[in-house]
C-alpha cells in the first residue's frame, strides 16, 4: 500500500509498505481522507518527542471498511466510518468509567514514542479496534468528516466545563481547535464569547463563526481588553486553545472570581502559572485531553451545519503531496489553516 512515511525528522517520503491484516476485533479501513493536525506538525521536526522515525502519522481520519477480523459484529464491508484517534483498552478502571481518554494502557494512531508506536492513517489503509470505529451517514463527505476527532476535542472541553446559560467566555488562540472550541461554546449557551488571537484573518474568522467580539493580541492588554468587554468582572470561563506560558497566562487573567479556565492547547512541556492570582480569586483550572465518547454527537453536529467547518479547510490534496503541505504548514504560512491528505 502507499504510505507517507516520517523517515527522518522534517522528511517524509511516499513508501510501498504491506497492507495491514485486522486481528481478533479489528477492522481494516481504506483511508479515504485524513487530516494534517497540529500535533504532527509539532512532532516532524522531533520537538514533541512524539514521532519517533520511522512511522506513519496521521490519526484525523474517515474511510471505508476494507476487511473485518474475527469477532467483529457492529460493521460490515463497505460501510463509511470514522474513528477515534486514542485505542483505548476498554477493561482498565478509567474505561469502565467511560472516561476513555484516560485509559491506563492508550495508545494514539499515528504516535511512535518511548512508551508505543502505533500506525496511522497517512496511507490506504490503517487498522483500528471496533470499538472505536463510528458510522458516517451518506450526507457528509470524507473531507469534512476527517474534522470530526478534532471536533470532538473543542466540544469535549466545553462539555467538562461548567458552562451556564448566557455565560461568557474566552477563547485564547482560534486557530482550527479554538474555532470549533468557539463554536461548541456558542452552542452550549455562551451568550458573548470573546475570541483572541494574533492573527488578524483568524479573528474574522471566528467572528463568522459566532464570535461576539475579538481582542487583537499582539497590540492590546488581554486582560484588560476583556474587563473592559464585561462590566470590569472579567469572562465567566476561559478556553486555552495554545498552551504557551503568555496564552495561560492571559486566560487566567481574563477570567472573572470563581470563574473556570478549562486548559486545552498542549504544545510546552511546562509552563509558568501565576499562582497568587489563581488561588486569591478562586480559579478553577481544568485540564482537558482528547475526548471521551463525545463522537457520536459530533458526528451530527457536523452532518446538520450545527458545527462549521468549511472556514477551516485550507485545501484538500492528493498525500503524494504530502511533504510538500507539511513544510507549508510548518513554515506557519499566512492563511493556511487545515490540510486534507487522500491517498
Amino acid at each position: 500500500m502507499k504510505a507517507l512515511v516520517l523517515t527522518d525528522y522534517r522528511k517524509l517520503e511516499i513508501q510501498d509498505l504491506p497492507k495491514p491484516d485486522p486481528g481478533p476485533g479489528e477492522v481494516l479501513v481504506r483511508v479515504e481522507a485524513c487530516g494534517v493536525c497540529g500535533s504532527d506538525v509539532h512532532g516532524y521536526d522531533g520537538s514533541t518527542g512524539r514521532r519517533i522515525p520511522p512511522l506513519v502519522m496521521g490519526h484525523e481520519a474517515a474511510g471505508v471498511i476494507a476487511d473485518v477480523g474475527a469477532g467483529v459484529t457492529r460493521f460490515q464491508l463497505g460501510q463509511r466510518v470514522t474513528f477515534d484517534s486514542m485505542v483505548s483498552c476498554g477493561q482498565c478502571y478509567f474505561c469502565k468509567k467511560g472516561a476513555i481518554n484516560l485509559c491506563d494502557a492508550r495508545q494514539v494512531l499515528g504516535v511512535s514514542c518511548q512508551e508505543f508506536r502505533r500506525a496511522g492513517a497517512f496511507a490506504e489503509f490503517v487498522t483500528v479496534p471496533e470499538r472505536i470505529l463510528y458510522p458516517l451517514p451518506d450526507s457528509l463527505s470524507f473531507q469534512k468528516a476527517a474534522m470530526i476527532e478534532a471536533i470532538s476535542v473543542g466540544v469535549h472541553a466545553v462539555e467538562i466545563t461548567p458552562v451556564a446559560l448566557n455565560d461568557t467566555a474566552v477563547v485564547v488562540g482560534v486557530g482550527m481547535i479554538g474555532l470549533l472550541t468557539l463554536q461548541a461554546a456558542r452552542l452550549a449557551g455562551c451568550r458573548r464569547i470573546i475570541a483572541v488571537d494574533v492573527d488578524e484573518g483568524r479573528l474574522q474568522t471566528a467572528k463568522g463563526l459566532g464570535a461576539t467580539d475579538v481582542v487583537m493580541a499582539k497590540n492590546n492588554d488581554v486582560p484588560a481588553a476583556v474587563r473592559e468587554l464585561t462590566g470590569g468582572r472579567g469572562a465567566d470561563v476561559a478556553f486555552e486553545c495554545v498552551g504557551t506560558t503568555a496564552t495561560v497566562q492571559s486566560a487566567i487573567e481574563s477570567t472573572r472570581k470563581g470563574g473556570t479556565v478549562t486548559l486545552v492547547g498542549n504544545i510546552a512541556p511546562r509552563i509558568e502559572l501565576p499562582l497568587q492570582s489563581v488561588v486569591t480569586r478562586q480559579i478553577r483550572l481544568q485540564g482537558s485531553c482528547a475526548s471521551a465518547g463525545e463522537i457520536p454527537a459530533c458526528i451530527d453536529l457536523l452532518a446538520t451545519g450545527m458545527i462549521q467547518v468549511d472556514p477551516m479547510l485550507s485545501a484538500f490534496a492528493p498525500i503524494d503531496e504530502g511533504p510538500k503541505w507539511f513544510e507549508r504548514l510548518y513554515s506557519h504560512e499566512p492563511g493556511l489553516m487545515k490540510v486534507v491528505l487522500h491517498p
